[in-house]
């Protein structure tokens, strides 16, 4: 069964923190590939930050230094920590996952589960 459903979306001022949290099944946990995307109204989607089943992470430039991807293995859960809000970081953010195979990292990922999303926005 595939669920991925978000939470801790809010509002914030800049310079704030959130901390997004993905709940999955655990078939969808079991994804070697995960990761969080965004967007923004009237822009297309953005790619926030990777994890592959190995731990390795990646990041968008815009993001690198201030957010942090996890999983919580006791929770099934992946999360994103996002510190130092920008006005800029305002957008739908959403989870993903990719059920594989894939042996070389998230590069060639499809992403092909989804969740419903969760808004963030934050204020000058």
């Amino acid at each position: 069964q595939v669920r991925l459903v978000e939470s801790g979306g809010g509002s914030v001022q800049a310079g704030g923190s959130l901390r997004l949290s993905c709940g999955m099944s655990p078939y969808t946990y079991a994804s070697p590939c995960m990761g969080w995307f965004r967007q923004a109204p009237g822009k297309g989607r953005e790619k926030v930050a990777t994890i592959y089943m190995d731990g390795t992470t990646s990041y968008a430039n815009s993001v690198k230094g201030r957010f942090t991807i996890s999983k919580d293995n006791a929770k099934n859960s992946l999360d994103l920590q996002m510190n130092s809000l920008k006005p800029e970081d305002t957008a739908m953010y959403s989870c993903a996952a990719d059920p594989g195979p894939l042996w070389l990292g998230c590069a060639g990922a499809d992403f092909d589960y989804w969740g419903q999303g969760t808004q963030v926005t934050v204020s000058s």
